[in-house]
């Protein structure tokens, strides 16, 4: 089938926008978590959605205000958000406990289907009194839509997002106010069904997923992630619901840092790590298909209109917003980040594989 629409040539050497708003991202524990963090900023996020599962996971208000006072004391001008872990133990009390502290979300992992999703979920009818009090309360579900691997049903990771769509519709269904939120969709079916539901229902959409299909990490495990990228017409509907604008699709990296050695053995880490240079690889990704036009609605504006939230005001002096500045310019991806190795640090040390390692992006942030 051939697209119609041509890309739109942008001409611009330079770009200024407010710094973005990432909507679902791993920042990790310990040694790792003391490198990822300060980076956020320097990626052009100035909001994170953080992630809850930690090893243990975070189940509880307690824990991700711990959490959160870690992240905030390494990146005090970075606005965090935070969610609990959805498991047999979270009450419709502690929901409302939650809610009352600040804590935004519940995220959802069906089990063992992704990093550190060994205590997922089997069923979600179990769930209803707890998203009843979502519901109610106004917090958003967070669901990470696959189903796990079942060879028996004929489900293997090609097809599992493609699979879960009927319990996110069934959700919406029976609670027709929650917030939902379908995380990093791979498919033109996500995509589809989102738009066929309501406006309590979003979406969100990697970087990575911008780019890769299936050949990109078929034998090539720094690229691999779940869910996996999926068939070139899969991406290509990503790609066209961020050149329409639609408000309810917008940024969320699921930016994800492991260890090289763990992305590099037999059974490699999903996971792909995006968060230091989050906004050079959005940029160069949607200019690469004439969309540079919808960068600040998607990465900066949809999300938090979603959401309802507002950030730390981060002014210049004179009151104005601070903007980060891009100009053209072609550099290469660095090739790792290391983390855990200065003298007085406990815990383990390594380094980290970003996204596109030795690639050419075409836009840099001005520092």
């Amino acid at each position: 089938m051939q697209h119609s629409h041509s890309h739109k040539v942008d001409n611009r050497n330079e770009l200024s926008l407010p710094y973005a708003s990432d909507f679902h991202v791993h920042l990790r524990q310990d040694t790792l978590m003391r490198m990822v963090v300060p980076r956020i900023l320097e990626g052009g996020v100035s909001l994170c959605y953080v992630m809850p599962n930690l090893k243990p996971p975070i189940k509880t208000t307690e824990q991700a205000l711990f959490y959160k006072a870690q992240l905030e004391k390494l990146a005090p001008s970075v606005t965090f958000l935070m969610s609990l872990y959805l498991s047999p133990d979270l009450t419709p009390k502690e929901i409302r406990h939650a809610k009352r502290h600040g804590i935004v979300g519940v995220k959802s992992y069906p089990r063992g289907v992704t990093t550190n999703s060994d205590s997922g979920i089997e069923s979600y009818t179990a769930y209803y009194p707890v998203f009843k009090a979502m519901e109610k309360e106004g917090m958003i579900l967070n669901l990470h839509g696959e189903l796990p691997s079942d060879h028996d049903k004929d489900i293997c990771v090609l097809n599992a997002e493609e699979k879960f769509l009927v319990h996110l519709k069934q959700i919406h269904a029976d609670f027709p106010n929650l917030k939902i939120v379908l995380e990093h969709a791979t498919t033109k079916a996500a995509v589809d069904m989102v738009k066929s539901l309501g406006d309590t229902v979003g979406c969100t959409i990697t970087v990575h997923h911008l780019q890769l299909v299936v050949d990109d990490w078929a034998g090539q495990s720094h690229n691999f992630c779940k869910p996996v990228a999926k068939y070139p017409h899969d991406r290509q509907a990503l790609r066209e619901v961020v050149a329409e604008g639609h408000s309810r699709f917008f940024l969320g990296t699921d930016s994800a840092p492991h260890p090289a050695h763990l992305k590099e053995c037999a059974h490699a880490c999903a996971g792909v790590f995006t968060t230091p240079l989050a906004i050079p690889y959005l940029v160069t990704i949607l200019e690469s298909f004439g969309a540079l036009d919808k960068l600040q609605g998607f990465a900066c504006e949809f999300g938090k209109r979603f959401y309802g939230v507002e950030e730390k005001k981060h002014t210049h002096e004179g009151g104005k917003e601070r903007k980060i500045k891009l100009v053209r310019e072609t550099w290469a991806v660095p090739d790792s980040f290391i983390y855990g190795h200065d003298e007085d640090e406990e815990g383990e040390s390594g380094v980290v594989v970003p996204f596109w390692a030795g690639k050419v992006l075409t836009w840099k942030i001005e520092r």
